[in-house]
């Protein structure tokens, strides 16, 4: 039998065992010799199929520990809920989505005014050299980095708002832009994958291998001017974006 169908089928078992829940997170696997022996394969094979297993975000390798697998619990996102009200109107979409789960959101806020790059500028249809207002975002699940939200904003129209100064907005911004007179009654959204950055890798603290979800919208007021362009990167293994579509 070939060698890639070995690792492969050594893979296949040691998934199956997670996925099923005999092995939970935080469980050691068996060990590189223990798993030669039970497969009847080499050292090398079996280090391909941890390595596919690393890959794949499901488990961890340490010197100490050995193989031990990740936990992944999920945080569901529903983007189309974003600007609908909520029952806790005081809360912005993100805090409040992930204290429905029962867990603790909390978030690392800079704010700055950029001469934006030409990808947000176009999104935001703004003129040559105009300004823009950024809210960058390091966003935490239970104390854990769960994604970055960087949010851009003209700067002629929140000059003179919440959203220009430092600090959180409890209510969110899309609140106060509806305060202004723009309120968001259409999105566009943008999704695709991609490996991580080095300085993403740090920031989120991403386990070797990882992936993650690039989450761009633009938001468009009644007149259906863009007035926020919000970038997301999302951890492949943190999250779940989920769109419920109804036919009319």
């Amino acid at each position: 039998m070939a060698r890639s169908t070995l690792y492969q089928l050594v893979a296949s078992e040691l998934r199956r065992t997670i996925y099923s829940g005999a092995l939970g997170p935080g469980d050691q696997l068996p060990t590189e010799a223990e798993l030669m022996l039970s497969h009847q394969v080499s050292r090398n094979t079996v280090r391909l199929a941890l390595g596919e297993l690393v890959n794949e975000g499901l488990v961890t390798r340490t010197p100490r520990r050995g193989t031990v697998v990740r936990e992944r619990r999920p945080l569901l996102i529903h983007p189309q809920r974003e600007l609908r009200p909520q029952p806790e109107e005081t809360r912005e979409a993100f805090a409040w989505a992930v204290s429905q789960e029962g867990r603790a959101p909390s978030q690392e806020i800079e704010v700055s005014i950029v001469h934006p790059v030409e990808e947000i500028a176009s999104r935001l249809e703004l003129p040559d050299e105009e300004l823009a207002v950024v809210r960058r975002r390091l966003r935490f699940v239970d104390g854990q980095p769960y994604n970055t939200n960087d949010s851009y904003f003209p700067l002629a129209l929140v000059a003179d708002s919440e959203i220009a100064r430092p600090g959180d907005i409890t209510r969110g911004a899309n609140r106060v832009l509806e305060e202004l007179g723009h309120p968001q009654v259409r999105v566009v959204d943008d999704i695709w994958a991609r490996m991580p950055t080095s300085s993403e890798t740090e920031r989120l603290q991403l386990q070797s291998g990882t992936p993650v979800v690039v989450y761009v919208r633009v938001g468009y007021d009644e007149s259906d001017t863009p007035v926020r362009v919000a970038v997301s990167v999302l951890p492949a293994d943190k999250h779940l974006i989920r769109y419920e579509l109804e036919s009319r």
